[in-house]
């Protein structure tokens, strides 16, 4: 049972999601509303406006499952959230249902599992979190330890965005590759994904994953106690080149007389882009560098494409 998105979804999309499954897990097939406190939602984050957007983005969303009825294959769609209520409260309540359907496919279904919510918070991008998603709902089927797609389902249950990564070299230098990665270092499965072609083309691709043995499982403990530019790189082979990383420190009070901070997605978006980097000394640069110009539409798309653009003139 994969996800195929009709309105894109975030990495915080995903892990909100898979926390209201958690929190509604043991009444995951009763028709009952669900109830979790928005602080469990929002994190480490100090606003509430992400849990609105996440959350109609989710409802925008869909389950689609390949199905078997009366011996002839069948689609089966079903919305991804049901009919909730957000209370005004920054420290109120949300309250929501999960869709009748997608109950039943849940309660019958032999491949959905729940995630390791360690794991879960440790991936750091979107395409690592969705991979695992896969991984977690196959690994239990004794019978099954492949499965083949194509590139455009691949895609779409990756939630690549229509017009972006449409060559295989750059689906896999930018998606997979890390995706892979990072999913063998720090879950309870080894993945692979090797392509398929049809004559001189990659038109598929093999997806496979294995359960690791005891001493495997102990890295991965220990992996999940670093930072996550540093588990990062150690899952892309990349330890010689990075120390150890400290809590991040929280921004600095001087910094608010030149502007309000930013979304927290975006200066963890930073720290991961670019290692090594003050992020609240390139955020000054960037304000003082749009001071007197037009308030950008985006100001957190902004700072990153300025981030970009400071770390190329400026490398380390």
């Amino acid at each position: 049972m994969d996800l195929i998105e009709v309105t894109p979804l975030t990495l915080t999309d995903r892990r909100i999601y898979n926390q209201l499954l958690e929190n509604a897990w043991e009444a995951i097939d009763k028709p009952v509303v669900h109830v979790i406190a928005k602080a469990d939602l929002r994190g480490s984050h100090n606003s509430n406006d992400r849990i609105g957007e996440s959350v109609e983005r989710l409802m925008a969303a869909i389950v689609k499952v390949e199905a078997v009825w009366d011996g002839k294959p069948a689609v089966e769609r079903v919305q991804l959230l049901g009919g909730n209520m957000e209370m005004a409260r920054a420290d109120g309540l949300f309250e929501y249902e999960i869709p009748a359907r997608l109950r039943k496919i849940i309660s019958n279904s032999t491949v959905f599992a729940r995630l390791q919510r360690e794991v879960m918070f440790a991936l750091s991008s979107k395409y690592a979190l969705t991979l695992y998603e896969m991984v977690q709902k196959r690994g239990n089927l004794r019978w099954k330890s492949s499965e083949k797609f194509t590139l455009d389902a691949l895609r779409g249950v990756l939630g690549v965005p229509k017009g972006k990564l449409t060559s295989w070299s750059n689906l896999r230098m930018r998606a997979i590759d890390p995706a892979v990665a990072e999913v063998s270092a720090l879950s309870d499965y080894m993945v692979e994904i090797q392509p398929i072609k049809t004559g001189r083309s990659v038109t598929h691709v093999e997806l496979r994953w294995w359960r690791k043995d005891g001493e495997e499982t102990g890295r991965v403990e220990r992996a999940m106690q670093f930072a996550s530019p540093g588990r990062r790189a150690r899952a892309e082979g990349r330890t010689e080149n990075v120390a150890e990383e400290a809590p991040a420190r929280p921004r600095p009070a001087w910094l608010d007389r030149q502007g309000a901070a930013l979304k927290t997605q975006t200066y963890e978006t930073a720290r991961l882009r670019h290692p090594g980097y003050d992020i609240y000394f390139v955020e000054s640069e960037w304000r003082s560098w749009a001071a007197g110009k037009e308030p950008a539409a985006d100001p957190d798309r902004a700072f990153l494409a300025f981030f970009r653009r400071y770390a190329e003139a400026n490398p380390l």
